[in-house]
């Protein structure tokens, strides 16, 4: 068994490395949205100025957009040229990317500044992609709506985390490249 532990101590180190700081950052966002709920945030800050960066970008196509909290549930309410076509909901937000990105190339790190500016780095690319992801299903969704399963389901969900799997191949990439010329 010590063997094994010996053997495969990088893989065990990256483990529970990921497992901690997804563990901690999941755990600190929870919490993050259970304060909110008391603030003036519908449903919270996150996502609701994720919403209004999607109107902007709307209506910066020559769309008229607008975003209304939802009466009956925590989400808010996306509409495209007087015709309600999705809701926004805490899930939308991209901070779960976010954290299963972050968790990953903490546990895969090797250097803490490069680490920190590539989280950095990372974060604000998932959420700008998250961002346009959001305007072009509104527009996918008002121009196609029969296609919703479709567009929701597969193709903006692929983006997403195509997206993370892409910013983690680079970091591993450069990773190997970055080990290599340490390793006699």
């Amino acid at each position: 068994m010590k063997t094994l532990v010996k053997k495969y101590k990088s893989v065990i180190r990256f483990i529970l490395t990921f497992l901690l700081v997804y563990g901690g950052l999941s755990l600190t966002y929870k919490l993050y949205l259970d304060m909110s709920q008391e603030k003036d945030y519908h449903p919270d800050y996150i996502t609701n100025l994720i919403s209004r960066q999607c109107q902007v970008l709307l209506e910066s196509l020559g769309h008229e957009a607008q975003v209304i909290p939802h009466d009956g549930e925590a989400s808010i309410k996306l509409i495209l040229n007087d015709e309600y076509v999705a809701r926004v909901i805490e899930g939308c937000n991209g901070v779960s990317a976010i954290i299963l990105f972050s968790a990953f190339v903490i546990a895969f790190s090797w250097h803490w500044k490069a680490t920190v500016l590539y989280v950095f780095t990372g974060a604000v690319v998932i959420y700008a992609v998250n961002l346009m992801r959001i305007v072009v299903l509104a527009l996918g969704l008002y121009y196609y709506p029969t296609e919703r399963d479709l567009l929701h389901g597969v193709i903006f969900p692929m983006i997403i985390y195509g997206m993370v799997f892409l910013l983690w191949m680079l970091w591993v990439n450069r990773f190997k490249k970055i080990n290599k010329k340490y390793v006699v």
